[in-house]
């Protein structure tokens, strides 16, 4: 048995967003009581990834290490016809995840205690993404 859905999650521009409850939504709305939820985001500049959603001072240090490993306008990139933010953002996708791959136990994510999944936005302005959500079980 399996169950897929598209997904649309507005942001504010860079930075991360809780988007737990929303795949859980769609978890639960499977039907799928035992087996794996698939995560896969439609872009080349924003990304997925499975945070400690206890503390956000973890997602800024996230944010401050990545400003550091990839800064915007670094002169390095030739790929800059979108803004200085462009291909920072392409690299901050490739090094994090486009899709994630979660338990599911009793028609919910079987997440740790302090495990929240997010969407990043690498790009400056605000967007709206497109998530796939497969489910996948009896």
């Amino acid at each position: 048995m399996w169950a897929q859905t598209k997904i649309e999650l507005a942001n504010s521009g860079r930075g991360t967003y809780d988007i737990t409850s929303s795949i859980n939504e769609q978890v639960a709305k499977s039907g799928i009581e035992c087996g794996l939820a698939h995560l896969f985001i439609h872009h080349t500049s924003a990304s997925l990834i499975i945070c400690e959603n206890a503390d956000p001072a973890v997602r800024s240090d996230l944010e401050a290490y990545m400003l550091r490993a990839v800064p915007d306008g670094d002169p390095l990139f030739a790929h800059t016809q979108e803004g200085p933010d462009d291909m920072p953002a392409h690299i901050r996708s490739i090094l994090t995840q486009t899709a994630l791959t979660i338990p599911v136990t009793r028609s919910s994510l079987a997440l740790g205690t302090w495990q929240g999944i997010y969407l990043w936005e690498h790009r400056h302005g605000p967007h709206s993404r497109y998530v796939t959500v497969t489910v996948q079980g009896q």
